[in-house]
């Protein structure tokens, strides 16, 4: 088990996460998990029905016996919103563990690290396993882990840029000095080749969420995902382009 993603003391054989949003159907999106290989996947909790079960969800395309549920706080712009909706995954019974995000910006999607800060402080403390995403900050990813974080996970560009890691430098450091809890590279991955990178090219214990999504035929492109974190190599892949408007809010790793 010593290439297994351990968070709280639970193992994840792959060390890929992927999401659930922006497929052309919930069943394309349920083959493109399988392929992936992936044993977790991020779902936005504020982006899915939870009340009506009487209508179609994506929940209903996800075989929670092999694939476990990472609810996420997407879309929350203050420690008090991102609280509100971790407890709410926990009481319809998605999770207890939450991927946390508090935006700070409106068109780059930079955390707020001072709000992320204090929901972790505060779900931590109510039994949550938490999983900020954050900057590439070594002072702000220690604070975290600080508060309870049982991961952290640094954005490696802007999120739906595609840009690849455009900070290796710093993850490096960050994973050179943070060696207690896993590090979870996140945003910014357009390539299963930025995949292999973040898994394998930066020191062990890194790990990568992945934006498998949208265009090309989502299972073809996951495939090579799926080899890259296990060899380093991917020769289909092609990068995903980035958003039209630029940085726009999505559901990406969602993750990635």
């Amino acid at each position: 088990m010593a290439d297994s993603l351990v968070i709280a003391g639970r193992a994840f054989r792959s060390r890929l996460i992927v999401g659930t949003g922006k497929y052309r159907s919930f069943q394309e999106m349920a083959r493109a998990h399988a392929a992936s290989g992936a044993e977790m996947v991020t779902v936005a909790v504020r982006r899915v029905n939870l009340t009506d079960r009487s209508k179609e969800s994506l929940l209903d395309f996800i075989d929670r016996e092999k694939i476990f549920i990472l609810p996420n706080t997407a879309g929350c712009y203050t420690a008090d919103e991102a609280i509100r909706t971790a407890r709410l995954a926990r009481e319809v019974g998605l999770s207890s563990w939450v991927k946390l995000e508090v935006i700070g910006d409106q068109q780059t999607l930079f955390p707020d690290t001072e709000q992320l800060i204090e929901a972790t402080r505060v779900l931590v403390k109510e039994g949550f396993v938490v999983m900020p995403y954050t900057n590439d900050d070594l002072i702000a990813a220690r604070k975290l882990i600080d508060a309870g974080a049982a991961a952290v996970m640094p954005l490696a560009a802007p999120i739906g840029s595609g840009l690849g890691i455009q900070n290796a430098s710093n993850l490096r450091i960050l994973r050179e000095r943070i060696t207690e809890v896993p590090l979870i590279v996140d945003a910014g991955v357009g390539t299963a080749s930025d995949a292999a990178e973040a898994t394998q090219s930066l020191p062990r214990r890194t790990h990568a969420q992945a934006p498998l999504r949208r265009r090309l035929q989502p299972p073809l492109r996951r495939r090579p995902i799926m080899v890259s974190r296990r060899s380093g190599k991917s020769r289909r892949a092609t990068r995903t382009p980035p958003c039209a408007t630029g940085f726009v809010p999505r559901e990406f790793f969602w993750f990635c």
